[in-house]
């Protein structure tokens, strides 16, 4: 207890009488430090004491944590707890907690002091008028009024602004100003050294943050007549940058593949190959581009890009013939000396009414990669679309596979659509892909409802690897070759990227007498799935064939343009036994062939030493043909193929490339631009432009905009490949 005497006799006590020395050596240093702040420091200048110690943590967390300089809570742990710790050891250190209020104090902290020194017996109150510096001082009495008046401005902490805070009127008053004792000083003692200027942080993540004010330690209260010196906070030191995240391994299974070389015809007449109506590749290519990426040439296969687009040629009368095949010869644009040999043929169009009954089996890959907004749930609204296509009388089931396969669907008409609806909508992603399994439930799904002289077909809808169960190319392509066997055939339909196996899906499609479609947008489901679907789903030729003799009297070189994986042998054109691409209902497909006229000087093969081989060409009958086509193809039901030829004469050819049709023109800027893409070295020197002005002028009927999204293709390609 403190005696109440004790209390009246110390208030009685007299205030001891300015002492002017100590006056002139505080304002000097005053002077110093601010004349050092005003060009590097931001650091409040004063601080109201009485903070307890726990609030002094508490505000050191907050200003630290205010920095932004933290990358990861474990981060924060690991280096912010000991800072924390270490400047609380040194607050301990530099003066105990006092125990009481502080009220009507005020403690002076100035941020870039040097130790403390002792103060003179007569040192005055700490919140009594500051002493000026002598004359000596170089700043006038001017610049030290505005300074002063600038101090004087009491306000809430705003960094960078300095003030001097007080807690009571009496502190808030001055007896004085500066200027009057400046006059007043006898001299005034060496200014202390400059401080060390403060170094800007980095926020965390590598991106510059702005200046934080800098924060203070204040002192507690102590006895009169000392002078309490404060040091700089400790500045928590700067974090690294985060580590960027690794990007994504893309793991799409890409089969890569050489350009088809230039033969010399007198070595080489004979060219085989087995059609192909998959589009995937054009979707490939589209999404990368719209991504703002060129396609890896893995990516671009030139005919399905060709094939992608629906072509007027003519077709077929009859489906007895289930189609027509149409050449023309016409020059090259981007060669002066050779010109385009452009095969087309045209499938017959059965008409809804004609329609077989179809027996569909969706299998649908549900694993848990599928989980993607592009996969499963794409899935599910796009074979909605094609279940509202179906007759009532169409048989649809439903097998889905994960880690095991599992029938979802029983057999069920189409009539009982709101059914099949609510199986598609009620597939969750999850699990492993055991698609092996899966295949073979299909099947066994498809053989319980086969329809004779109907479509039986297998629609497997995936985003990737078969990784249960026989996962490789060739063991899938046996099973594959076994089961359409049976008359079930089987189609595929990727979603989404960074784990498609197009490698995949091109063995098993074309082993299983079906399609490969790539589905990256509900647009493309609705053309693959309802506007294609009569091409789609009902077969009207398989095996189908191509060979092309020609004829080394008037061709000196010739090259196909695509095709690469579907090239076959010679002696594979009469082999019945050889699986070949199927034709759909009202399927367009087409194959172009950049040939060198004989004498035309635009051979890339240097003749040989010592001669040519001799040439019999069959007679003279025949000498004026550029070439002789051969198609040959199996009716879906039947295992014996059928033969239709065709000559290419002079009667075939038009004089320049504008007289050529409009689908030809277009379907050749479609080559040109595929080549492109893929860097072939006979289109080089073509550039985006020529393709775009190619594919402008022969544009033609576009109803549902295909060709038109093709030009912005163009444009886009153009800008990423810097307009070459």
């Amino acid at each position: 207890m403190v005696d109440d005497n004790e209390l009246v006799r110390l208030r009685d006590i007299a205030i001891p009488a300015p002492d002017g020395e100590a006056k002139a050596r505080a304002l000097a240093a005053a002077m110093q430090a601010f004349d050092l702040d005003e060009k590097i420091s931001p650091v409040p200048q004063g601080m109201p004491a009485g903070l307890r110690l726990t609030e002094r943590a508490r505000k050191l967390w907050r200003d630290i944590m205010q920095r932004k300089l933290i990358a990861t809570p474990a981060i924060t742990a690991l280096v912010a707890l000991p800072i924390a710790g270490y400047a609380a050891f040194e607050m301990l250190k530099e003066q105990p907690p006092v125990i009481g209020g502080n009220h009507g104090k005020v403690t002076e902290t100035v941020a870039d002091k040097p130790a403390a020194q002792k103060p003179a017996p007569n040192q005055p109150a700490i919140n009594e008028p500051l002493a000026a510096a002598p004359a000596k001082e170089k700043k006038t009495d001017a610049d030290n009024e505005r300074r002063v008046e600038d101090e004087a401005q009491v306000a809430p902490a705003s960094p960078p602004k300095t003030e001097l805070s007080r807690s009571d009127d009496q502190t808030r008053q001055q007896n004085g100003t500066l200027k009057d004792y400046a006059k007043q000083a006898p001299e005034a003692l060496p200014a202390p050294p400059p401080a060390p200027a403060e170094v800007d942080q980095l926020a965390a993540g590598g991106r510059a943050n702005a200046q934080a004010p800098a924060t203070a330690m204040q002192s507690a209260e102590i006895p009169a007549g000392a002078v309490t010196d404060s040091k700089l906070m400790v500045q928590p030191a700067p974090m690294p940058a985060d580590q960027m995240q690794p990007q994504e391994e893309n793991r799409d299974r890409i089969e890569t593949f050489k350009t088809n070389p230039v033969h010399e015809t007198a070595q080489d007449p004979v060219s085989t190959f087995s059609i192909d109506v998959d589009t995937a590749s054009y979707s490939f290519v589209r999404r990368s581009l719209k991504e703002g990426t060129l396609p890896d040439p893995g990516t671009v296969r030139v005919e399905e890009m060709i094939n992608y687009f629906p072509y007027d040629w003519k077709g077929p009368d009859s489906a007895k013939t289930p189609f027509n095949s149409t050449v023309t010869v016409m020059p090259t644009p981007w060669n002066e000396h050779t010109k385009l040999m452009h095969v087309a043929i045209k499938g017959f169009d059965v008409k809804p009414a004609e329609q077989p009954k179809a027996n569909l089996v969706f299998l649908i890959d549900v694993s848990g990669s599928m989980d993607e907004p592009d996969k499963l749930p794409l899935l599910k609204s796009a074979f909605r679309l094609l279940v509202s296509k179906l007759k009532p009388d169409d048989t649809v089931s439903i097998v889905t596979y994960a880690g095991n396969a599992g029938t979802v669907l029983m057999p069920t008409k189409a009539a009982e659509k709101q059914k099949i609806l609510a199986a598609i909508d009620n597939l969750e992603p999850g699990g492993s892909t055991a698609g092996e399994e899966g295949i073979r439930e299909a099947y066994k799904l498809a053989q319980q409802s086969l329809v004779k002289d109907g479509v039986n077909r297998v629609m497997l809808a995936t985003d990737g690897d078969f990784n249960v169960g026989q996962t490789d190319d060739e063991d899938l392509k046996r099973l594959i070759e076994q089961e359409r066997k049976t008359g079930v055939f089987l189609s595929v339909f990727g979603f989404g990227h960074d784990n498609l196996n197009d490698q995949m899906m091109q063995t098993i499609a074309q082993n299983g007498n079906g399609t490969a479609a790539y589905i990256d947008t509900l647009a493309e489901a609705q053309k693959v799935l309802v506007d294609d679907a009569s091409s789609t789903l009902f077969t009207i030729a398989k095996d189908v064939k191509i060979q092309v003799e020609f004829n080394p009297a008037t061709v000196s070189e010739y090259r196909l343009v695509g095709y690469e994986t579907r090239a076959l042998k010679r002696e594979d054109f009469n082999n019945d036994r050889v699986d070949a691409g199927d034709i759909g209902s009202g399927h367009s497909v087409t194959a172009v062939y950049e040939i060198t006229p004989k004498g035309s000087g635009g051979e890339q093969v240097d003749p040989l030493r010592y001669g040519q081989a001799k040439v019999d060409n069959g007679g003279v009958a025949n000498a004026d043909e550029y070439a002789f086509v051969k198609i040959r193809y199996k009716l879906p039901n039947e295992d014996v193929s059928k033969l239709i030829t065709t000559p290419v004469t002079a009667a075939n050819e038009v004089k320049s490339f504008d007289e050529a049709g409009v689908d030809q023109r277009f379907s050749v800027a479609v080559a040109a631009f595929g080549q492109k893409l893929r860097d072939e070295d006979q289109i080089a020197n073509f550039g985006y432009d020529r393709i775009a002005e190619i594919a402008n002028a022969a544009r033609g009927a576009d109803p549902f905009g295909y060709r038109a999204e093709f030009l912005s293709l163009v444009r886009l390609a153009s800008s990423l490949d810097g307009n070459k």
